[in-house]
């Protein structure tokens, strides 16, 4: 099952990709206790952990929401064909992602909104496609809330030069530029409403603009957190950041309040990157937190890896 309804809202996950993603524990989360690792890799491994390489997992994926009557979208992958000199993992990728959504029941035209709740490469990829020479809005009918303190620190008009390494180059130019002058987007601040059973806020940290979508319908609760974590360990471990996050504090500072919410309101949490069943319930567990249960989304196999999507 990769569909479940919280309340009068259907959520779907739609993949794109799963496997390794080149980097140790140690280079992937510096500050996480090694122990952490070692201790829990009965359950991590092998949705998160690779059992032989001891390489961290991901999963891509987007979140498709029918709210409302509307189709929407909450972030968008790595997309096809595109040049990521510092991120070969994710260069020139050709996978089906578009027939995947397809197969959720929805087309490109028939998207209403697309979230991207940061502005890194592996959320706005299949903002566009390549239309011969030219990358062109993947959901022509689609409005694009993107967080304007994320399109400002990107955007090389204000100075930004990508770090050698970091993965981000060239992502503003074929991912998010394009649909800002197709008129396409909206830049949001602070907070923004959706519908009644969705809300975007900011919450800063691992990017200056990165954000959560909270659904509350009837008595059920959901938090889509984006990068606020990228793996599990990160629950059990509240103050181990990514290597990606542009500020630790910050980081820290909001995966502790979201995880607080999170369990104070019996609210699933759903980030961008996991594999296995790709979201959890969580309880706090003294100054920390613990999985109390996963979300019944059919499970990633192992033997999806990226060979497997190209």
């Amino acid at each position: 099952m990769n569909q479940i309804t919280l309340g009068d809202v259907t959520v779907t996950r739609v993949w794109e990709y799963f496997g390794p993603v080149d980097m140790k524990p140690d280079v992937f989360f510096p500050g996480s206790p090694p122990e952490a690792w070692t201790e829990n890799a009965a359950w991590l491994e092998p949705h998160f952990l690779d059992s032989q390489t001891q390489i961290v997992n991901s999963a891509i994926q987007t979140w498709l929401l029918r709210s409302g009557g509307k189709n929407i979208l909450i972030d968008t992958g790595v997309g096809n064909h595109k040049e990521r000199p510092y991120a070969p993992v994710w260069s020139h990728l050709n996978t089906d992602f578009l027939g995947n959504l397809a197969r959720a029941g929805v087309l490109p035209e028939e998207v209403d909104i697309v979230i991207n709740s940061h502005l890194h490469i592996d959320h706005v990829g299949w903002n566009t496609y390549l239309d011969g020479k030219a990358w062109v809005p993947t959901f022509p009918n689609a409005t694009y809330l993107m967080p304007k303190r994320d399109f400002d620190f990107w955007n090389p008009v204000n100075g930004y030069k990508p770090l050698l390494g970091r993965g981000n180059q060239n992502v503003f130019e074929d991912s998010v530029a394009p649909v800002h002058e197709a008129g396409m987007s909206v830049l949001w601040e602070d907070s923004y409403t959706i519908d009644e059973n969705l809300r975007l806020d900011t919450a800063p940290g691992h990017t200056p603009g990165s954000s959560v979508v909270t659904l509350a319908s009837g008595s059920d609760r959901a938090v889509f957190v984006g990068d606020m974590l990228h793996n599990p360990v990160q629950i059990i471990e509240p103050d181990s950041n990514s290597c990606f996050c542009e500020d630790p504090a910050g980081a820290k500072a909001t995966r502790r309040r979201i995880l607080g919410w999170a369990a104070d309101n019996n609210a699933l949490v759903v980030p961008a990157h996991l594999g296995g069943q790709g979201a959890a319930e969580v309880s706090r567990d003294g100054n920390k937190f613990a999985i109390k249960g996963w979300a019944p989304f059919d499970l990633y196999a192992p033997a999806e890896t990226a060979e497997s999507t190209l």
